[in-house]
């Protein structure tokens, strides 16, 4: 909020500023004659707005220096979940003892790609697929691809409200074993 005040207040001043020049050009050509002023006041009119001009363009340059700064510090945070969400996929692929192939297709099938495009993509049948998919279910604990999903989110979650209850970084959670059926 108070960056949205920043950069209206400078989008004003540099508006009375655009105005000012602006239409004394606009009156001079049109021939509206004004009250004549001192050439004085003129003066520091005119050096008013010029200031207030460069003092826009100095203001408008540091908040697009600031909004650049929380751009990059957000692209980083993104970078560091996405890295988080890798590890915590290969964490639980490998307690689950899932197979190379398996671990392809759970990574696809998280991702929602069908059955039908995991077939083309890894060049094997549909029923292969799905037959490797009901081993990752099976190894998981889950009954279907919502449940997988929300395996993953719930511990992205947890981690969410670990680090924002205490300072340190989040600690990895233990592991939950897989269910046997």
């Amino acid at each position: 909020m108070k960056s949205n005040g920043f950069v209206v207040l400078i989008l004003v001043v540099q508006a009375f500023c655009a105005i000012f020049f602006v239409s004394d050009i606009v009156l001079t050509l049109l021939g509206f004659e004004a009250n004549p002023i001192s050439w004085q006041t003129r003066e520091l009119l005119e050096i008013g707005a010029a200031i207030g001009l460069a003092l826009g363009v100095v203001l408008g340059g540091m908040a697009l220096r600031r909004s650049i700064r929380e751009r990059n510090a957000a692209e980083e945070k993104l970078r560091r979940a996405s890295g988080a969400f890798l590890e915590l996929l290969n964490e639980r692929f490998a307690s689950w003892g899932l197979t190379p192939a398996e671990r392809d297709v759970a990574l696809f099938s998280i991702k929602g790609l069908s059955t039908q495009e995991i077939a083309t993509l890894r060049a094997t049948s549909e029923g292969t697929v799905k037959a490797q998919t009901n081993a990752i279910y099976r190894k998981a604990g889950v009954s279907g691809r919502p449940q997988l999903l929300s395996l993953f989110i719930e511990d992205l979650m947890d981690d969410a409200v670990f680090a924002a209850a205490t300072s340190d970084p989040p600690q990895p959670l233990p592991v939950r074993p897989a269910a046997v059926k």
